[in-house]
Formats: C-alpha cells, sequence, structure tokens
C-alpha cells in the first residue's frame, strides 16, 4: 500500500504543483512558503509542541476554540498550527495572531512528513474533521508521536468512497491514536473502516462564541440599508448557487424583496459574483464600497473575509450556503448563534445531524430549491413575531448542544498521557 501510494503522488506531483501555481493567480498566499510543503522549514525553537491541523476556515475557526482549552491544560507546551488554504491561515492570524506558531502541512510524501515531523517533533497531534493523510499518520505512528482526529464527521457519502479502498481505509485510520466523533452516526462510520474505538463528544462548533464587536458591525452594516427594508444574507455561498439565487429573485415583484446579500465562500470569486449579478440585470453594491445602500440596489456582495457573524447579524434570514447543490452546506450553527431564522437546502450532509436538529428545534426551515428559499425568506419576513421566536429557538439550539470543546479537551489529554 505504502509503495503504490508513494508512486501515485510521484505521478501527480507535476499537477499539483500546477494546480497551486493557477490557484495562485488569484491568491498569492498558495505560493508563499512553498518549501513547507515539501517538509522545509525555517528554523523553529526546540521545545515541546502541540500539533493542531484544521485544513480550511470553518475548521481553523473551531480549532482556535479547541487550542485555548488544551493551552491551559498544557501551559509548558507551544502550539504549532497547520493549514493548507491560504484562508485558512489568514483565518488563524486573524483568531490566534503570535499566540502559535504556523506552517505549511507538507504533501503527504515519505520525505516530506518525515522532514515536518523531525523538524517539529510534536508531543502529540490533533486533526480537526475530516482531514486524513494517511503517509504522515504512518511515520507520526512509527516515530510514537500519538495523533488523533478531534470532532471527527464522516457522511455517509464519504464512508462508501472509503469502503470501495477498504485496504487504503484500515491503512489510513488504523494508525490514529484515538477518534473522538461528533455524534454517534459519525463514530459507526468511522469504526467501520477501521478507526479505533470513538468516543461521542458533540460538535465544537456549537461553543462558538459571539463577538460583541461582530453584533454592534453587523448593526453598522444595517444601518447603512434603507429603513424598513427586510435583508436576506446567503452566507459562504459555492460555485453555481449564486446563479440559481439570482434566478429565482429576478421573477419575484420589487416589492417582494428583501435585499438580497450573497457573501461567496472563497474571496477568489468576489468578483466573479458581482459582475455575475450585473450580467442578470441588477444593481449591485459591495460591502468594500462603504456607502448606503438605497432602495434602488438589488443585491449586495459580501466582499470581505472574517465577517460572517456580523453579515448574519445584519440579516433578518440566512440562507445557507453550500447547502442549495451539491456541496454539503456550511456552517448552519452560527447563525443559530446569531439567533437568525435559517433556511436550508436539500444538501446537508457536512452538517448532517445539526441541519435536522435545528430544523426539529424549529432553529431552520428545509426548502428544495434557491426559488423556495426566497420565497420562504419573503414569508418568514412577513410574520416579524414568528420571524423573532425562530431566532430564539436558534439560540435555544445552540445552547442545548455547548460544552463540546472542554469534553474534547479532557478526552485529548487523557488519550496522549496513556502509556504506549
Amino acid at each position: 500500500m505504502r509503495f503504490f501510494y508513494a508512486v501515485a503522488w510521484l505521478l501527480v506531483t507535476p499537477f499539483v504543483i500546477a494546480r497551486l501555481a493557477w490557484r495562485a493567480r488569484k491568491q498569492p498566499g498558495y505560493l508563499q512558503h512553498l518549501g513547507e510543503r515539501f517538509g522545509r522549514y525555517g528554523a523553529a525553537p526546540a521545545a515541546q509542541r502541540i500539533w493542531v491541523h484544521a485544513v480550511s476556515v470553518g475548521e481553523t475557526r473551531a480549532a482556535a476554540l479547541l487550542i485555548a482549552s488544551l493551552a491551559k491544560r498544557f501551559p509548558s507546551h507551544r502550539i504549532l498550527v497547520t493549514h493548507m488554504t491560504p484562508t485558512g491561515r489568514d483565518t488563524g492570524i486573524a483568531l490566534l495572531g503570535d499566540r502559535v506558531e504556523r506552517a505549511w502541512l507538507p504533501y503527504d510524501m515519505g520525505f516530506a512528513v518525515r522532514g515536518f515531523l523531525a523538524h517539529f517533533r510534536p508531543a502529540f497531534g490533533v486533526i480537526l474533521e475530516t482531514e486524513l493523510w494517511p503517509r504522515l499518520l504512518d511515520e507520526a505512528a512509527a516515530a510514537r508521536i500519538p495523533v488523533v482526529l478531534a470532532n471527527a464527521r464522516l457522511s455517509e457519502r464519504s464512508a462508501r468512497r472509503y469502503a470501495r479502498w477498504p485496504a487504503f481505509a484500515r491503512w489510513a485510520f488504523g494508525n490514529l491514536a484515538g477518534v473522538a466523533a461528533q455524534s454517534a452516526s459519525d463514530a459507526r462510520r468511522l469504526e467501520e473502516l477501521g478507526a479505533p474505538r470513538a468516543a461521542v463528544l458533540g460538535n465544537v462548533k456549537f461553543d462558538v462564541d459571539v463577538p460583541p464587536g461582530m453584533l454592534e458591525r453587523g448593526s453598522r452594516l444595517r444601518a447603512r440599508v434603507e429603513a424598513g427594508r427586510p435583508v436576506w444574507v446567503a452566507g459562504s455561498t459555492r460555485e453555481g448557487e449564486e446563479a440559481l439565487l439570482l434566478d429565482a429573485l429576478n421573477p419575484m415583484p420589487r416589492e417582494a424583496r428583501g435585499l438580497l446579500v450573497i457573501v461567496p465562500r472563497h474571496p477568489q470569486r468576489f468578483d466573479e459574483v458581482a459582475a455575475l449579478a450585473r450580467a442578470k440585470g441588477f444593481a449591485v453594491a459591495r460591502r468594500s464600497d462603504e456607502r448606503a445602500v438605497g432602495g434602488d440596489i438589488d443585491v449586495v456582495v459580501g466582499d470581505s473575509m472574517g465577517e460572517m457573524l456580523a453579515y448574519y447579524a445584519m440579516a433578518d434570514v440566512v440562507i445557507i450556503g453550500g447547502s442549495l447543490l451539491d456541496y454539503g452546506a456550511q456552517n448552519l450553527i452560527e447563525a443559530a448563534a446569531v439567533g437568525r431564522a435559517s433556511i436550508v437546502g436539500p444538501s446537508t450532509y457536512n452538517f448532517e445531524e445539526a441541519a435536522r436538529e435545528a430544523i426539529a428545534a424549529g432553529a431552520a426551515l428545509p426548502v428544495p430549491t434557491a426559488a423556495a428559499a426566497l420565497e420562504a425568506a419573503r414569508r418568514i419576513c412577513a410574520d416579524q413575531v414568528a420571524m423573532r421566536a425562530m431566532g430564539e429557538k436558534g439560540r435555544a439550539f445552540v445552547a442545548a448542544h455547548r460544552g463540546a470543546v472542554e469534553r474534547l479537551a479532557a478526552w485529548i489529554e487523557e488519550t496522549v498521557r496513556q502509556p504506549g
């Protein structure tokens, strides 16, 4: 397995580098510190380290909560945070500043991961949610560095993909020192693929803090909008979803429309989405314009990073991006934590349990299409009492699920300190 996996990496490496260069046209960060992706790092002081891997933005926000708890339990350890995307790294800088070290996780080639482990010598590693690199875990186990999968989730779809290659799955999951799953369903699927027996500790994203500054920023954004006008925020939208929403908005009578605020998931698409809305005949403003949004504006493009909670705070209703097409949905917990009514499309496999429970709690409304999402937003805003009740149910839903961070930190401490 190791041999064939190594050969596969040799074959794909030129294409991986070409893809990095392509993506760097819009996000230059992909080519910064390029040597780190191949296990070559600058000087690092000798120290005991906790290594936490968070692939991108959502995992980085969850990691920030966990890191604060781990720092209290391991006060003598430095903390190294690794990423794979510039947006994740930028989020880590914004949330954690110079309290942590940061680096790119290397590509999963033997020499690169050995270089990473030898350079930083972590006491143990924590991988957030789903991203597994089997050669890295193999080399960590050989070096007697325990690595745990924390806040783990595995959808039925992903489990079926792994199950097609059972030997690979056993290799990928079998070298983990422990697994803490978000739900019993996640635990069952992971164990069936060869992971160690999983603890079920809940989802740390429920422990999200809503900073007062973000609520204030949301109020300022809302104050720019024409008084009395409903605001519908489509948060963390993915490619193709914006076109569906704009096409659904077009035939709605102007008096029935709210202001549609579209916040694309990826910053390299800000310009593309603004151009798309204009091409479809809408009057468009951008968050970066820093100006009032009058009744003549149809669509606002949220072209800023790190402000998702502020966008949700300015909203009357939130449409969850990634749920209208087959992307598995983005994080609906944040919208509920801010106390906003949420609308989710049919694709929710990345937040399967949270979506199901939010709907059952009356905090979110399921819809089949983008057109149905906008019509639902109109109906919700037409009944202010029901809208506020939905928002309060969202806050209660989040509050009922809090506490996973401390449970997870305690489990990690117990797991990595076990002898052998």
